[in-house]
């Protein structure tokens, strides 16, 4: 009986390598030209700027680091300032993608000028007007005694660019106090100029934010501006339409003006727009 040789059929090991090695080739070769991304362009670290009233710093400083942890990857740069000067950076090409005003002046001149995405604006939070002085002093109980000869210095913020300063002035006329200290009046840049001078015991009262007298030990509040001597005091916030990062820009002001955010504000003085 004849018996026939056995044929086996082995796979050679080098033709697996080569075919991996082509798709390797392959695959190399699309992402260099964009067909795929890479995992590395597909990770790519998203930045937004957000230009803010320098009177949300505190709650604003909180609210980014929140988000940045829920969002790896993410980080988000704040510009503080006036809302005045920080409406003009932005009408001068500043790269803004989200813009918190302490007014609705700002927000509605941006507006007008159609730099923002009107869709996504609302009000986050709101805030009211008190008169501080030194911790130490006793010279000022109220809005009446800036009259007093004693008292030479009333700190306030520059009406036309910073929102604080203007509902001073409005709280002052009201009582009809601003005639009689105009001479006293020092104009600050900005809310937080105002604290330090009256901190620093470089003014002997001057007008802030609920919020901004919260924060210092070295003032007291002698008196809360009635609510009919000025106008709301609401900050507006919108999305920029220049923004780089439209999507992210949305998520942060949609975050800032959530439930969670709401908690924030509140737990530095601020209370809810509604109200």
């Amino acid at each position: 009986m004849q018996v026939r040789p056995r044929y086996h059929v082995r796979t050679r090991p080098e033709n697996g390598r080569g075919l991996r090695s082509a798709v390797l080739v392959l695959l190399l070769f699309f992402m260099a030209f964009g067909i795929f991304p890479s995992p590395a362009a597909a990770q790519q670290p998203v930045s937004i700027t957000v230009s803010a009233a320098i009177s949300l710093k505190d709650a604003l400083d909180e609210l980014g680091q929140n988000f940045e942890k829920a969002h790896p990857g993410t980080s988000i740069r704040f510009n503080y300032g006036g809302s005045g000067t920080l409406q003009h950076q932005i009408e001068q090409g500043a790269p803004v993608d989200v813009f918190f005003s302490a007014a609705e002046k700002q927000m509605d001149e941006l507006a007008s000028e159609a730099l923002i995405d009107a869709g996504t604006r609302r009000d986050i939070a709101a805030n009211s007007l008190v008169l501080i002085v030194p911790i130490d002093s006793q010279a000022v109980g109220n809005f009446q005694d800036l009259l007093k000869p004693s008292v030479k210095i009333v700190a306030v913020g520059e009406p036309a660019s910073v929102p604080a300063g203007l509902y001073a002035r409005q709280t002052l006329d009201h009582l009809r106090l601003l005639a009689p200290i105009k001479s006293k009046l020092v104009f600050a840049k900005d809310v937080r100029q105002v604290l330090t001078y009256v901190e620093t015991g470089n003014a002997d009262a001057g007008l802030v934010y609920t919020t901004d007298a919260k924060i210092s030990s070295k003032v007291q509040v002698v008196a809360i501006a009635p609510a009919s001597s000025h106008e709301p005091i609401l900050y507006p916030a919108a999305v920029l339409r220049a923004s780089k990062n439209m999507s992210v820009a949305r998520e942060f002001l949609d975050y800032a003006a959530g439930r969670e955010a709401r908690a924030v504000f509140e737990k530095f003085g601020f209370t809810s727009p509604e109200k």
